[in-house]
C-alpha cells in the first residue's frame, strides 16, 4: 500500500499504473519475505493485516465513499481488500487490506548486513562515494553524485522533507489485534501492535511537517499523546523519537538513471521498506542490464502528471518566502547571557545572525545560521536538539555537523577575534571569506536555475492561476 491513497493513484496515474505501483509494494513485500526464510533471518516477521479507517474525530459521506472505492479498485486489481462498517478496536467504517507485513527492521538489517559482506561484495557507513562504475546512490537524502550541481538543485526542487513524530509505549496484552492501523487524515496517526508475552508494544505516530516551519516542536508530542492516550487508555509511554520523510510531488519515488553511469532512489514518501527493496530489485536490473516492470513508473525524469504541477509549486514556495521571512525577523538577542543548558537560539552578532547553542557543561558553541545548501536560516529544534532549515529540510547538529541533507557542507563555524595582547576577546565573527563563497555559490546556482529549460517560467505560470487556497480559477 502507498502513502497516497489507491483512488488518487487511480485518478492521477489511471488504473494501470496505480495497480503497477502497488504491485511493487507487493513483490518487495514477497522479496523480504523470502529473504528472511532463506537467510532464516530471526527479525519478528509476520503477515498481519492492516485497517485504514476513517478518523476518530469525525467522518463525513465522502470519507465512506472513497473507502469503498479504495477497496473496490483493490479487488480489481487483485488485491484481497473488504470494506468493513467497522474495523476491530476502533469500531469504525474502514478497509481491510489482507496479506500485509511487519517485521523488525534493525533485527532485519543487522543479520543481513554481515551476510552480504565477501565474494567481492563490501558495505560501508558513512562514507563519501567519489566515483564508481557503474554508480548507485543510496542515501536518505541524494548527493550530487556525476551530475552537475545545477542539475541536482533541480531534482532537490522536486522533493519535499517532513518530520514525523513517534510514540513507543506499552499496552495492555491482547486488547488490541497484532496489526496495522491507519485513518484517513492528512497528516495521518499510524497505529502497530506487536504482541509480547507480558504486554503489548504500541508504535503511534503521525503530527507530520515540512522540516523547520513548526517553531514548538514539543507540542507535535504533546499532540499525539493526548490522542493515543484517548485511543489506548492504559498506554505507558516507554520512547519517542523522529523522523525524516522525502516526498514527491505526486506521491510515487524516483527510482532510476539520473546521470549515465549513476542509479539514484530517493522520495519513498512513507514507504521506505518497501520502496528500498524495489529500488534494490530495480538497482539489479539496471546494473545487469534487464528489464524493469516499473522503469518508466518512477523514472527520475518522468512527465508531469495531473496535481502533481501544483503540489510542486506548494512545496517549492517556501524556499523564497522562508529566505526572506526569517532575515527580516527580529533575532532572540545580543547575547547569550540568558541562554540555558542545552538550548539554542538565534543571536545577532556584528551585523549577522548567528546560531548559538549552550552544551550541558555550560559551554557555547556559535555558527553560521545561515544553511550551507541554499542560504536559507536555520531555525532551534527544541525537542530534537538540532539546527533544522524551514526551506528544503536540512538538519544540523548543535555543533553545526550535517546530520541529514540536502546540505553537505556544516554551519561555518563563529571565529572569535582576540587582542593577544591584553588575552581578551574582544569581538566576534563568522568566517567571512567561506560566506562569501558560499553565497556567491548560491548566487550562481539560482541564476542557472533562472536559465534552465523554462522551469521558473512553469512555476510563475502556477503561480498566476492558483487562488489563495492553492486551487486552480
Amino acid at each position: 500500500m502507498t502513502d497516497v491513497r489507491l483512488h488518487e493513484l487511480a485518478e492521477n496515474f489511471g488504473n494501470d499504473h496505480a495497480q503497477a505501483a502497488w504491485d511493487a509494494g507487493a513483490a518487495a513485500i514477497d522479496q523480504i519475505e523470502n529473504i528472511v526464510v532463506e537467510e532464516q533471518l530471526d527479525c519478528e516477521f509476520q503477515r498481519v493485516p492492516a485497517y485504514l479507517h476513517v478518523s476518530v474525530d469525525g467522518f463525513s459521506k465522502k470519507d465512506i465513499s472513497s473507502l469503498k472505492k479504495d477497496a473496490e479498485l483493490a479487488n480489481e486489481f487483485d488485491f484481497d481488500a473488504t470494506y468493513l462498517r467497522r474495523v476491530p478496536y476502533f469500531n469504525l467504517p474502514g478497509v481491510r487490506f489482507a496479506n500485509q507485513a511487519k517485521f523488525h527492521p534493525r533485527k532485519y538489517l543487522g543479520q543481513l548486513v554481515v551476510r552480504i559482506a565477501g565474494g567481492g561484495s563490501h558495505v560501508f557507513e558513512k562514507s563519501a562515494a567519489i566515483r564508481f562504475d557503474p554508480l548507485f546512490i543510496a542515501t536518505n537524502n541524494p548527493l550530487v553524485g556525476l551530475t552537475k550541481v545545477t542539475s541536482a538543485t533541480l531534482f532537490q526542487t522536486k522533493l519535499a522533507l517532513y518530520t514525523s513524530y513517534v510514540l513507543g509505549a506499552r499496552a495492555p496484552l491482547d486488547i488490541i489485534p497484532e496489526c496495522i492501523f491507519w485513518d484517513t487524515k492528512d497528516p495521518y496517526d499510524y497505529l502497530r501492535i506487536d504482541r509480547g508475552r507480558d504486554f503489548d508494544y504500541a508504535i503511534f505516530g503521525g503530527e507530520d511537517h515540512k522540516t523547520g516551519q513548526v517553531k514548538r516542536t514539543e507540542k507535535p508530542y504533546a499532540r499525539l499523546l493526548a490522542r493515543l492516550k484517548k485511543i489506548v487508555p492504559a498506554a505507558q509511554i516507554e520512547h519517542r523519537w523522529s523522523g525524516q520523510i522525502i516526498s514527491t510531488p505526486d506521491g510515487l519515488p524516483y527510482i532510476g538513471e539520473n546521470a549515465e553511469g549513476q542509479f539514484i532512489a530517493t522520495g519513498f514518501c512513507g514507504n521506505g521498506i518497501t520502496f528500498g527493496t524495489v529500488s534494490a530489485i530495480m538497482a539489479r536490473d539496471w546494473a545487469t542490464r534487464g528489464k524493469s516492470p516499473w522503469r518508466d513508473l518512477f523514472a527520475v525524469d518522468r512527465i508531469k502528471i495531473k496535481g502533481a504541477a501544483r503540489n510542486y509549486f506548494r512545496e517549492n514556495k517556501d524556499y523564497p518566502y522562508y529566505l526572506i521571512k526569517d532575515r527580516l525577523t527580529r533575532s532572540g538577542g545580543d547575547s547569550v547571557r540568558d541562554l540555558k543548558a542545552g538550548e539554542g537560539t538565534i543571536i545577532k552578532s556584528r551585523g549577522k545572525k548567528v546560531a548559538a547553542y549552550r552544551n550541558t557543561n555550560g559551554q557555547v558553541r556559535k555558527v553560521s545560521a545561515v544553511c550551507t545548501h541554499m542560504g536559507c536560516l536555520v531555525r532551534w529544534n527544541s525537542a530534537e536538539s538540532t539546527w533544522d532549515c524551514p526551506c528544503h529540510g536540512s538538519r544540523f547538529k548543535p555543533t553545526g555537523e550535517v546530520i541529514a541533507g540536502p546540505a553537505e557542507e556544516p554551519l561555518y563555524e563563529y571565529i572569535a577575534i582576540t587582542d593577544h595582547s591584553k588575552g581578551l576577546r574582544i569581538a566576534g565573527g563568522i568566517d567571512e571569506r567561506a560566506l562569501r563563497q558560499q553565497e556567491s555559490e548560491i548566487r550562481k546556482t539560482n541564476r542557472a536555475i533562472s536559465r534552465a529549460a523554462g522551469k521558473v517560467s512553469v512555476l510563475r505560470s502556477i503561480e498566476l492561476n492558483l487562488n489563495p487556497r492553492g486551487e486552480p480559477h
